[in-house]
């Protein structure tokens, strides 16, 4: 595992050096970090500003944010997965995997203070032939969708905090 303070903190099955599939995407927010923090962990509302989601569904507990041992149900990249978060340090950092019929992914997020506000980091590693088929025919659709998805949350935290409802 790496254990850098601002770099993600890799299961060995996930390390990029393991995957044939791995994007980073960082982006420094004007907007303080909990507001960042906040949007993230509530992910039933991504579809409301990441168009690259949808029926997004928490199934363990009753509460609407993520958290250690939460698991969903989601749709991006036009694939239905069911994921459950790994890693959890509020307001820093956190990660679950994805799988479904030919997809075991591991995305991250790590989240740091900056004078501009807060410094985001995204990292997403895959195995699976459903994933080496996206990379083949469309080789940089995950990282520009990364890339708006940080952009769009920046611009939803920065609004503001999202609904607690």
């Amino acid at each position: 595992m790496t254990t850098e303070p601002f770099a993600v903190k890799w299961p060995n099955h996930y390390e990029p050096r393991n995957c044939p599939i791995h994007v980073r995407n960082e982006l420094d927010m004007a907007t303080p970090q909990d507001r960042v923090w906040a949007w993230l962990i509530r992910a039933p509302l991504w579809p409301t500003w990441y168009f690259n989601s949808s029926n997004v569904k928490i199934i363990s507990g009753i509460d609407q944010v993520l958290k250690k041992g939460s698991q969903f149900r989601w749709k991006t990249f036009g694939v239905s997965l069911v994921s459950t978060v790994l890693e959890y340090v509020p307001n820093e950092r956190i990660a679950w995997d994805a799988r479904a019929f030919g997809v075991d992914a591991y995305h991250a997020w790590v989240l740091q203070p900056s004078a501009k506000g807060c410094h985001v980091l995204t990292e997403e590693t895959q195995h699976g032939w459903i994933a080496r088929l996206g990379m083949l025919f469309m080789p940089n659709r995950m990282h520009q969708y990364h890339q708006l998805w940080l952009e769009a949350l920046a611009s939803k935290a920065g609004a503001g905090l999202p609904p607690t409802e």
